[in-house]
């Protein structure tokens, strides 16, 4: 897809957040982008750049996304949380707005949904359980090695207060996994005695294995197996936000050009 040179105007929902800041920051900075909103509802009505300890940008934060949307809108972020993220998304495709959404937790039901009115409404919608461009590269070697290896799990690891497991990022790559080919059952779950649920969840029928606990920020492996040899794929996240930036913007670039929904920032770099 060819760049796109205009200034795009975005509205942030999230926008004093952990990476919703890190990313309004980044857009405030930029001559590519300009600010037209912004969505916390613990920091209404303070000024945004004030909010993110920066000098005043003259956008005063919004306590919900209709109200930001009265400013023209090319595009709306958001890294809420999973319970307002899909209503987010189907209030800016009925404003006639596309939209990047980082934010996981969302089921295979709420992205057909989203994936319906985005085709409908003609818009784009880009959505990514991480916008790490070496989270990509993770997700994008471990589908290649599905093509080659037949078995293999993955395990999940994120901070003691993350609330959705799988993280978005494992969700997005056990469902495509399944896509590329089933791993071998090595163990059928029948034979298995004691607790069933100690082998994880099946997801498209990847076992996946969610860790949630202190010091993690966000990481997964997926761990492919044959006789004698192994092969582990693993990315790590730092405690900032800084590697999702990039990725997110990349995003926000190449959905003006979407129709429909894109699942994975891996979609926009490889194809």
């Amino acid at each position: 897809m060819g760049r796109v040179t205009m200034t795009i105007r975005v509205c942030v929902a999230g926008a004093t957040g952990w990476t919703g800041g890190a990313v309004t920051r980044q857009i405030l900075s930029s001559e590519d982008f300009r600010l037209t909103g912004a969505v916390a509802r613990r920091a209404a009505g303070v000024d945004i750049g004030t909010a993110l300890g920066a000098p005043p940008a003259g956008i005063a934060i919004s306590s919900d996304l209709e109200t930001a949307l009265l400013m023209p809108t090319d595009v709306v972020i958001d890294f809420t949380s999973p319970d307002i993220v899909k209503r987010h998304a189907m209030a800016a495709l009925a404003h006639g707005v596309r939209v990047v959404i980082g934010t996981s937790g969302l089921a295979a039901q709420d992205y057909e949904e989203i994936a319906a009115l985005a085709a409908t409404t003609g818009l784009g919608v880009i959505a990514a359980g991480n916008f790490s461009i070496t989270a990509a590269l993770a997700k994008h070697f471990a589908l290649l090695a599905a093509k080659y290896i037949p078995s293999w799990e993955i395990i999940d690891y994120a901070s003691a207060n993350k609330v959705d497991a799988p993280s978005g990022t494992v969700q997005e790559l056990a469902e495509e996994l399944g896509q590329v080919a089933r791993p071998r059952d090595e163990l059928p779950s029948q034979v298995l005695h004691g607790r069933k649920e100690a082998r994880g969840v099946d997801i498209e029928g990847t076992q996946v294995h969610s860790l949630r606990l202190p010091s993690y920020v966000i990481a997964f492996e997926t761990i492919f197996g044959l006789p004698n040899e192994r092969l582990t794929i693993r990315h790590d996240a730092g405690s900032g936000a800084d590697p999702y930036v990039a990725g997110t913007l990349l995003a926000v670039r190449e959905v003006l050009q979407v129709q429909g929904l894109v699942r994975g920032l891996d979609r926009l770099l490889f194809t």
